[in-house]
């Protein structure tokens, strides 16, 4: 189905590029967490699996947005008051442009360095993938293993692009082990001193290798969980030009 951005330019909503990581008993995740638990329900008699005889699956899901499969996250994440993602949108389309970066060693970490963003465009959305780009990524766990993260002097540029929803395919643009400062989160939400309320960031992403760099509309839909992270799906969708 054709979308029309103005009267020459379009994306067709059945060919889209999936970003996403799904919640899975053997996928991604970071932060000391066990795989997620996804088990049938039994109680009182009650069988929650068609294979050990219940008339449906039924099934409890166990798990957490941060550490878990691709999320989006509000500033909610990081201040007293828990914001819902869900909250933070009035929209689900976005101009994004997609870059890829091989990160930076510094003092043996690797990092985004705001130099690798100097020649973005202005743009509502911004997706990084990182070199090396391994299909792992979907099922590594990033736990105490010092993953790529970003230098908070990337903020500023963002900012001057009036970028407002960053996406990246590590597990958080902060250092995993940095003693609590969160300095990358906080800067880009401004908490605590005056809070952006529109402004999400989507961490553990997966961009296929064959996917070129450049411009796309992003459509970013979040489960509507009432806490400061949830579940995501980000699709792009290539620009397209009437013939």
């Amino acid at each position: 189905m054709k979308f029309y951005l103005d009267k020459d330019w379009f994306i067709d909503t059945a060919e889209f590029i999936d970003l996403s990581i799904g919640v899975d008993t053997h996928g991604v995740r970071a932060w000391y967490l066990d795989n997620p638990r996804i088990t049938p329900v039994m109680e009182n008699g009650f069988v929650g699996s068609v294979e050990q005889g219940g008339a449906v699956n039924f099934r409890d899901i166990y798990f957490n947005p941060h550490g878990h499969g691709t999320h989006t996250e509000s500033h909610g994440h990081i201040s007293k008051e828990v914001y819902p993602v869900s909250h933070c949108f009035n929209q689900f389309f976005f101009d994004a442009q997609l870059i890829t970066i091989i990160p930076d060693i510094i003092g043996g970490d690797r990092v985004i360095t705001a130099e690798q963003l100097r020649d973005l465009s202005p743009c509502d959305a911004l997706v990084i993938r990182t070199e090396p780009n391994y299909l792992s990524k979907s099922t590594t766990n990033y736990s105490d293993t010092n993953p790529t993260y970003m230098d908070v002097a990337c903020v500023d540029i963002l900012n001057e692009c009036g970028i407002k929803h960053l996406l990246v395919d590590i597990p958080s643009v902060d250092k995993e082990i940095d003693g609590g400062i969160l300095a990358f989160h906080h800067a880009f939400w401004n908490v605590p001193e005056n809070p952006v309320l529109d402004r999400t960031i989507t961490e553990l992403i997966y961009v296929p290798s064959d996917v070129e760099d450049g411009s796309y509309i992003l459509e970013l839909q979040v489960s509507n969980f009432e806490n400061d992270a949830a579940p995501s799906r980000p699709l792009l969708y290539k620009k397209r030009k009437e013939a």
